[in-house]
């Protein structure tokens, strides 16, 4: 803990991080106040679903394209430009009647604007540390983010079942705002400048570390997917436990990226992290049994388990691909691999829902086994494509020219 107190003591470290966290605090409420909202607009859930999908397939779009952005234009101005289109997209969808379709255009283009905190943020962090820090510093975000995930949908469940969804979604875009101006305006944002890439753009696609991350990123993340279905199968909508049972994974999570953010990044660490995460799904599987009063206990230590691998593999992610391409090149690789995220998270929750209709609950505990087991196995066979980190900067590539010369 030493070490993340000399981190957040370096100067600007602390205010960004606490910035872009309240900038992406939405992210984790805007799915379900959507989902909510148009469910009690129309009556339905599969419109509601509808309007989901287009906000999820907009995100997962725009991701990479809105990274690239910040390279072109500058991060201050992309992140204005798509923070003030999301809020007015979501204005539009919280306060004005529509048909299904009108609420699948503003969600698509709600999700299209969102803006790109993340890359932006872990393109920030190599120039606000030393190559020393870095590593730490990507696992304390992998950590830290996880409050996102624990607090955002208690918060918006309660305002949008207790005050209602149009309050819901007013809160949402005034956080939005308040935060990604936060951001925007801090001095860390204003002092970075983005080379522009000279590559066409997906071509660092082709980068094997990038690849390797948008692929184990979607499995993992198709992984916790699949367990957030499962749970709320297994506990229901009514009461406590789902929403407890969910905060112990995000607890493990935040307690296993503290832990093992020190830990020197190796070839293998992908592989062995991913491995914590498949040993703890598969044994819920076990220990899903509906009749059972002791089922919530044993169901919650296995994903505290599970858990412990979730943030410390992310943060592998980040600092590999940190590691391994151009300056110029970090926003747009990390907008692929939030891409990977989003069509993981779709097909996890998808494959879950299939499998509980059949099978039950158990069923998407397996799903989400098997997710986190082929993550490993591809991180284990692909072993060699992963940079070796041990006593090594993490920074990225600088960005080369020719330099004229007289003869």
């Amino acid at each position: 803990m030493a070490g993340y107190r000399e981190l957040l003591r370096t100067p600007g470290v602390a205010r960004i991080i606490a910035a872009q966290l309240t900038a992406r605090f939405p992210n984790g409420m805007m799915s379900l106040a959507v989902l909510l909202h148009v469910e009690q607009q129309t009556g339905t859930y599969g419109a509601a679903g509808l309007v989901l999908a287009a906000t999820s397939i907009g995100q997962a779009v725009a991701g990479p394209v809105t990274s690239r952005w910040m390279g072109i234009w500058g991060i201050r101005r992309v992140l204005t430009l798509t923070t003030a289109v999301c809020a007015a997209a979501l204005m539009v969808l919280a306060l004005v009647p529509m048909s299904v379709p009108g609420y699948m255009a503003c969600g698509l283009v709600a999700g299209l604007s969102t803006p790109p905190v993340q890359s932006a943020v872990r393109t920030i962090y190599p120039k606000l540390v030393n190559s020393r820090q870095l590593t730490a510093l990507f696992s304390l975000d992998a950590s830290l983010q996880e409050i996102i995930w624990i607090l955002a949908p208690v918060l918006i469940t309660i305002v949008a079942t207790q005050v209602g969804t149009v309050v819901g979604l007013l809160l949402i875009i005034v956080i939005l705002v308040l935060g990604g101006a936060w951001f925007i305006l801090s001095p860390e944002v204003g002092r970075v400048r983005i080379p522009r890439s000279r590559r066409a753009f997906g071509k660092v696609l082709g980068k094997p570390v990038v690849l390797l991350a948008t692929v184990i990123g979607f499995l993992l993340i198709g992984a916790c997917a699949a367990v957030e279905a499962a749970v709320v199968a297994t506990f229901g909508h009514g009461g406590l436990e789902a929403g407890l049972v969910l905060a112990v994974f995000s607890v493990g999570s935040l307690a296993g990226g503290l832990a093992f953010g020190h830990i020197p990044i190796g070839p293998w660490a992908m592989a062995r992290r991913l491995t914590v995460v498949a040993v703890g799904l598969t044994a819920a599987v076990f220990f899903v049994d509906e009749v059972t009063a002791s089922t919530p206990w044993w169901v919650s230590l296995c994903l505290l388990v599970a858990g412990v691998g979730v943030a410390p593999a992310l943060a592998v992610m980040f600092a590999m691909t940190s590691a391994s391409v151009k300056f110029s090149e970090t926003a747009e690789a990390y907008g692929w691999i939030g891409t990977g995220q989003l069509i993981g998270a779709a097909l996890g929750s998808a494959i879950a829902g299939f499998l509980i209709d059949g099978v039950g609950p158990a069923g998407a505990y397996a799903a989400a086994a098997g997710f986190a087991i082929l993550g490993a196995v591809v991180a284990a066979a692909c072993v060699r494509g992963f940079p070796d980190l041990r006593g090594r900067d993490a920074s990225p590539i600088p960005d080369t020219e020719p330099v004229p010369v007289l003869t």
